[in-house]
């Protein structure tokens, strides 16, 4: 075993910083044998260097990340501070100061994933960031490399536990969003301003990621489609419960039928009962892969937490080390399919819409009409009818998306239907 120690900046020491530097420090010794060299927190970069941070060496913390990324002797950095800036310029710098880098940063990565590839391979350094989705949960390098060899049609998973908890409260106890919601915040779920996890963000990034490292195709945030969670109600609930469903906040990436384009979007969507992803509760994470050769795939676990997303950086790191010691570099950007990414329209699934409606002879029929006028094909229909006022729910088979809207748009303009309740797509069948 080589003697001198890799030596690791850690900028960020919150939740999962600490995690990070607490287990490099009781497994040290695990750490080593498995590198093949003792690995050495070299200096932590915090916001506030006064605050008490057990186990980490005072002199060892600074609030000159800069500086710290700068250093020639530091082999790999780990970012865990999370946001844009000043991630992107520490995270550049560290390459061409002669760093790997090991992220967390979905957010980031996101948005400038291919950008910070390219200065990661112009240095010939590693970029890993398993802990960037889904936490604790094997998923990045089972995509990038574990598949490599075959072809992912789609993924479609539960990403975020904070809504999957809330969901899967509403569901269970017959909670409306508010309460769900002030459960999850009690409990340490949810953040004091839930806006990234409820809207839909924090997923949208996530599947940003999941999009490109499954095609080979350059995914920005941009390009998935988000719908939050805040309007599903218990009427929802009660409707998916009698189709065999429940609802879940899905991210679903996937290619086209003629595999010439791709799309990614995140969205509530009604599951049945019996599809896996249906059983996944509280606050965990889900991740169901479908490829060519290896067929169905299901990644399960915690999503979140300091320290099950620190066991993802840590893995992370290993190799990252151990690539330094044999000279290599680990897998970087694989963008060669260069598949357009089609917006939302191009999607084709089913679709549960509910509708208030006149009460009276000859609504359904017009319903009907509206529905064959924009090529959309009905499933099912159920009524329900009082003092002149009636919920008329549709389940359609498969549409495109492009084509639904426009049936809901036509359906708005009908003097008979008061208004559209509510729109769920129906996925996993």
């Amino acid at each position: 075993m080589r003697t001198r120690p890799l030596k690791v900046a850690l900028l960020g020491c919150g939740v999962v910083g600490s995690e990070v530097a607490r287990i490099m420090t009781t497994h040290a010794d695990d750490l080593a044998a498995r590198i093949g060299a003792p690995v050495e927190l070299a200096g932590v970069a915090v916001r506030r260097p006064s605050r008490v941070r057990e186990g980490i060496d005072p002199a060892l913390v600074t609030t000159d990340a800069t500086a710290l990324v700068k250093r020639g002797d530091i082999d790999v950095v780990v970012e865990v501070i999370g946001g844009i800036e000043p991630a992107r310029s520490l995270i550049t710098t560290a390459f061409e100061h002669g760093a790997s880098v090991v992220s967390a940063n979905k957010a980031l990565l996101a948005q400038d994933g291919a950008a910070l590839h390219a200065v990661a391979e112009e240095n010939n350094r590693d970029l890993y960031y398993e802990a960037a989705v889904a936490g604790a949960i094997p998923l990045i390098r089972p995509l990038r490399e574990s598949l490599a060899g075959d072809k992912v049609n789609r993924v479609l998973g539960i990403v975020n536990g904070t809504t999957n908890f809330i969901l899967d409260k509403m569901d269970s106890t017959g909670a409306g969003y508010q309460e769900a919601l002030d459960e999850a915040t009690a409990l340490g779920y949810a953040e004091a301003d839930p806006t990234a996890d409820v809207e839909g963000f924090d997923a949208a990034a996530k599947a940003a990621i999941l999009a490109g490292i499954a095609f080979h195709t350059r995914v920005r945030l941009d390009d998935v489609y988000r719908e939050g969670m805040t309007e599903v109600t218990a009427a929802d609930f009660a409707s998916a419960r009698e189709m065999g469903c429940t609802i879940k906040l899905l991210a679903i990436c996937e290619r086209a039928e003629d595999g010439g384009s791709v799309t990614a979007r995140v969205h509530p969507a009604m599951i049945p009962l019996t599809h896996p992803l249906a059983s996944v509760r509280g606050a965990y994470n889900a991740v169901f892969v479908e490829s060519d050769a290896s067929g169905q795939l299901m990644f399960y676990g915690p999503g979140a937490g300091g320290a099950p997303t620190a066991s993802a950086v840590l893995g992370d790191l290993v190799a990252v080390c151990r690539n330094r010691l044999s000279g290599a570099t680990g897998p970087g950007e694989s963008s060669y399919a260069a598949l357009p990414v089609s917006g939302m329209g191009a999607v084709v699934t089913r679709y549960h819409i509910s509708l208030d409606v006149a009460d009276k002879p000859g609504v359904l029929a017009q319903v009907a009409t509206v529905f064959a006028e924009h090529g959309v094909s009905i499933d099912t229909v159920r009524q329900q009818g009082k003092d002149g006022e009636a919920s008329l729910v549709v389940v359609t088979h498969r549409a495109s998306d492009a084509a639904l809207g426009g049936t809901v748009e036509a359906l708005r303009k009908l003097d008979t239907v008061r208004g559209v309740a509510s729109i769920m797509r129906v996925e996993g069948e």
